[in-house]
């Protein structure tokens, strides 16, 4: 019998603190921490690698601000793929949804927990044969907590939110409270005037790191006042995130010399918690991360099987009855999560996922280009429909939104065809199943 019908459904329980806890907890994973060097290596000099960040978290909170209109609109569960259906379809949208819930989300919380686990491994000094285990465990454990009511899956995710935050203002205080360096003007030694190709990637690498805002909106039908609270989230959320990083940055390069953090790559932001609290820093910092991950994970597995939850009730989907189903008391979509879960484990274990998410990067900038660019369509095809949030500085943000995409696309073609070509594949692979559950 329809879960409607049952009058079960999906709970608005959701606050604002607990949707901006999703955006920011969802956002800052553990590539701030890793990803400087990088980054620096690009820009040349800590001057443009700091306009990099706030560029990249520009472009981001404009695509935030063209999304709040259309979620402010379309307040339902499943985000992205009741965005592009409403705007172009039930086609497309299946498309939104599919690669999102079939190889995207999926690759995402394996690659986050194959991470998690060489990172307990380390902290702990568990024998390396432990890491594939301990990362089925961390999903199995993490997904059995969002088997209960949403309002769990929200407190861990304020908890870990909260608990990512004591690291990164500890950074942020003692590197510009009592660095010897300076943050802006340093170059790299050897390094020239930095590229437009150089510096482009040093932004290009900034948009991953600031990539997830948009999973809030997968739960639009469990939060309260949807048409405020939602778009509030999403722009609080990038511009809290955007601040952070920014200051995040500037704190390590107050502390660092410009030379000695590309020469420690992925070990600086490690070095600078030893640097200046010793041994048990770098103990805090790395629990801090573990926190980080494990309440990135968590809005993860909140998210995406909202997705597949969604497209099920629209019989979209293989075994729709069964993963439409919702617990009686609970009102969590069980099959739907343990369905992802079982997806990410089985990734964990067969596939590389880090390259499986990077691949569906492309795919995934598709939807949202076209998304940004239904905001024009849906302003000229319904110009009077009751918008709670309007889109700032329209035209200009959302055109921003647009470029900002298309660089991300191009950049994409430009370092890895082939893994373009993988990602398109893997969208198209879910039109021979649409077509067919349309016509049966």
């Amino acid at each position: 019998m329809p879960e409607k019908k049952r009058g079960i459904g999906l709970q608005r329980s959701l606050g604002l603190y607990s949707a901006l806890s999703l955006v920011v907890g969802t956002i800052i994973g553990s590539g701030i921490f890793f990803k400087q060097a990088s980054i620096l290596s690009n820009a040349h000099s800590t001057t443009n690698a700091i306009w990099a960040w706030i560029i990249g978290g520009i472009i981001t909170l404009t695509g935030g601000l063209t999304i709040a209109e259309v979620g402010s609109m379309y307040p339902e569960t499943g985000g992205l793929y009741v965005y592009i259906e409403k705007m172009y379809g039930k086609f497309w949208g299946f498309l939104a949804g599919w690669v999102q819930i079939a190889v995207y989300g999926p690759a995402l919380i394996a690659s986050l927990g194959a991470y998690l686990a060489i990172l307990l491994v380390a902290f702990f000094g568990l024998p390396q044969t432990w890491t594939v285990p301990i990362a089925i465990l961390s999903l199995f454990l993490i997904s059995v907590f969002n088997l209960l009511s949403n309002r769990f899956g929200a407190s861990l995710q304020i908890f870990t939110t909260i608990c990512k935050m004591v690291p990164i203002f500890l950074i942020i205080i003692f590197g510009l409270l009592f660095g010897n360096e300076h943050a802006f003007g340093q170059v790299i030694s050897g390094a020239t005037t930095s590229s437009i190709g150089g510096f482009g990637m040093a932004v290009l690498a900034t948009l991953f790191a600031y990539d997830g805002w948009i999973l809030i909106a997968n739960l639009g039908g469990e939060i309260k006042n949807p048409q405020k609270i939602l778009p509030t989230a999403i722009i609080l959320g990038t511009s809290l995130v955007l601040i952070i990083y920014v200051l995040l940055t500037m704190g390590i390069f107050s502390a660092m010399s410009a030379n000695q953090i590309t020469k420690l790559g992925e070990q600086a932001a490690p070095h600078f918690a030893i640097m200046m609290f010793g041994p048990i820093g770098g103990k805090i910092l790395n629990l801090g991360i573990i926190i980080s991950i494990i309440g990135t994970i968590n809005g993860k597995i909140m998210s995406f099987p909202r997705i597949m939850f969604a497209m099920a009730q629209a019989n979209e989907l293989p075994f729709s009855k069964q993963l439409s189903w919702l617990h009686p008391k609970m009102h969590s979509p069980m099959v739907a999560t343990f369905t992802m879960f079982v997806f990410s484990s089985i990734l964990i274990l067969f596939a590389d996922a880090d390259r499986l998410s990077e691949i569906c990067i492309f795919s995934i900038y598709c939807f949202y280009l076209i998304a940004f660019i239904g905001v024009f369509k849906l302003r000229r095809l319904y110009p009077d429909i009751n918008r709670p949030f309007k889109t700032p500085l329209y035209p200009l943000t959302p055109i921003i939104a647009v470029l900002g995409a298309v660089f991300v696309m191009a950049s994409e073609i430009q370092a890895d065809l082939i893994g373009v070509i993988i990602s398109l594949v893997f969208v198209l692979i879910g039109a021979p199943i649409y077509f067919y559950k349309v016509n049966k």
